[in-house]
């Protein structure tokens, strides 16, 4: 658990006019709230105002070098900011609204807190399908920076419960529109140097990408140029076991289609559902009483990658 749960819980609000009117209040006024997208639950800033935004990293711990996702209404406030090429045009048209993120060059003048993009000459930038963070940026007007709304390095939260857990008293305020649909990060594309590289998987898998391309994504390069790139992350407090096909007595077991346990993925096999009930079931795991977690073995092909990704983090 952690240490964050002693501490008071934030004002939590069911989406709705008074809850974006008192989120626009403390946006407005340089703070940071918790708020839903179709992901998982993001802790959403000015991400103009340096300070609203170290106030982000202040509230999860997060390394000051680990970039953050800019959040932005439509295609034409992403261009405003960054410079797309055919490429980054293609996905956005594609994917947008919904759950990709694309690293782009910034313009020059853009306005964005250098904090923000951790000093790279580049920004990580999305436009999200939800109603809640959609409601939001048009009430406050600003552009907003919003990585997941958990202390850093741990499991991401896919419901209100998850966040005034992990975060408490940090942050003043949750958003609550219940559990998020999707429950994976999104997938995080470069576009900075004529190619397409994958930063990150997500729920749009790299074959969604070739079909749009026309070729599979790249891998990435050297050096953090996104969030979620830390080889330790989404991580319980407990150790991690992977590919298990039993369990031992003192691990908590997370199943898998027909491997079952004392919680389970997708008792049908279905990935969609199971990256949907990924966090959900680290959460649970990481509260049961077992010291130790065993996860079934997923399949690596499509949404499977991308929750191999995160499995594979938390385990490390």
């Amino acid at each position: 658990m952690s240490s964050a749960a002693s501490l008071p819980a934030p004002r939590c609000l069911p989406f709705g006019p008074e809850a974006i009117a008192e989120a626009t209040r403390a946006i407005l006024d340089g703070q940071c709230v918790a708020v839903p997208t179709e992901t998982v639950y993001g802790l959403a800033a000015d991400a103009t105002d340096a300070g609203a935004v170290a106030g982000i990293y202040a509230a999860k711990g997060r390394p000051s070098f680990n970039p953050l996702i800019v959040h932005l209404p439509d295609q034409a406030a992403a261009e405003a900011l960054a410079r797309f090429d055919a490429h980054a045009r293609r996905l956005a048209e594609a994917f947008w609204p919904g759950p990709l993120t694309l690293v782009l060059p910034l313009r020059e003048g853009a306005g964005i807190a250098s904090l923000v993009t951790a000093g790279l000459s580049s920004v990580a930038l999305r436009v999200p399908a939800h109603r809640a963070m959609h409601a939001l940026l048009a009430a406050t007007g600003k552009p907003l920076a919003a990585p997941s709304a958990n202390a850093s390095g741990g499991i991401s939260p896919t419901r209100a419960a998850h966040v005034v857990a992990s975060l408490g008293a940090r942050i003043p305020l949750v958003i609550d529109d219940g559990a998020t649909e999707r429950g994976l990060e999104s997938t995080i594309l470069a576009c900075t140097d004529g190619t397409v590289r994958l930063l990150r998987p997500g729920p749009i898998a790299a074959e969604q990408v070739a079909a749009i391309l026309g070729a599979m994504p790249g891998g990435a390069g050297e050096g953090i140029e996104a969030p979620g790139q830390l080889a330790s992350h989404y991580a319980p407090g407990k150790p991690v076991r992977l590919d298990v096909i039993e369990a031992e007595p003192d691990e908590w077991m997370i199943g898998f289609g027909a491997t079952g346990g004392d919680d389970t993925l997708s008792a049908t096999g279905d990935l969609t559902e199971a990256a949907a009930r990924l966090f959900d079931c680290l959460h649970r795991a990481d509260a049961a009483s077992k010291p130790r977690i065993a996860v079934a073995p997923v399949p690596r092909h499509g949404l499977g990658a991308a929750i191999n990704d995160r499995l594979a983090r938390a385990a490390v």
